[in-house]
């Protein structure tokens, strides 16, 4: 029986790493992005279908998981990995990029986790996993909306979590507590760097995975991933 997995925020760092891992695993991979033309490298690599898709959008959200729907398979796995920031002092905030990066950080994350739920409840099973934050937990200067959009999402997975788990379907939140190394975002340990400066995202993947296959007599409803070196 095939195994299928969507990630809604698909890109170059934690997401593709995910992707490969999943592949590994032979999942049939579905890549949601805003702008698709930005993975189609990825989705060749691992066969994955791409599509566009505009989490903040209801309807483009629903088509998403209809189209799925009538490719046949049901979903094992969805991942909700966008978010969006609103940098600067709280005083200079324009209320039009703080009300798109909360609808990108918590509000695309419901409208996504709703579509996976109707269909993982109705089956008993699936994961929805959730990519948090240092601004999950704490909140920093010039960082007020991101840490409001993160702390959303992860009282959305927390209450998920409790709602869904006696259905048999798996909420895990994953607290990112540091910068993601992403070469191509320019993220990368320089010669007077401390090793491991910046998380691996394939052991980040690792994780994901692993929480994925947990028994559920022991399912994990949050983690949190911290380089080695990163001050609490």
């Amino acid at each position: 029986m095939s195994k299928n997995a969507l990630i809604v925020g698909a890109g170059s760092g934690i997401s593709a790493s995910f992707a490969r891992s999943l592949h590994r695993e032979s999942y049939k991979v579905a890549l949601a992005a805003r702008r698709p033309d930005n993975i189609k490298d990825l989705a060749a690599e691992i066969g994955a279908t791409t599509h566009a898709c505009d989490a903040t959008e209801p309807q483009q959200v629903a088509q998403l998981f209809s189209e799925l729907d009538e490719a046949g398979g049901d979903l094992d796995v969805v991942l909700y990995n966008a978010s969006a920031r609103a940098h600067g002092p709280i005083t200079d905030l324009d209320p039009a990029d703080v009300a798109s990066s909360l609808a990108i950080s918590a509000y695309g994350g419901f409208l996504v986790g709703q579509q996976a739920a109707k269909r993982m409840v109705a089956r008993g099973k699936g994961a929805i996993l959730f990519t948090g934050a240092s601004a999950s937990v704490k909140g920093y200067p010039h960082s007020s909306i991101f840490a409001m959009g993160k702390h959303g999402l992860r009282g959305l997975a927390s209450a998920m979590g409790r709602e869904l788990a006696p259905q048999g379907v798996h909420v895990c939140h994953f607290v990112i507590d540091g910068g993601v190394r992403n070469a191509l975002k320019g993220r990368t340990e320089g010669p007077d760097d401390p090793q491991d400066k910046y998380l691996c995202p394939d052991a980040i993947a690792e994780t994901y995975l692993h929480v994925v296959n947990q028994n559920r007599s022991s399912w994990s409803w949050e983690i949190e991933l911290r380089p080695y070196g990163e001050k609490y």
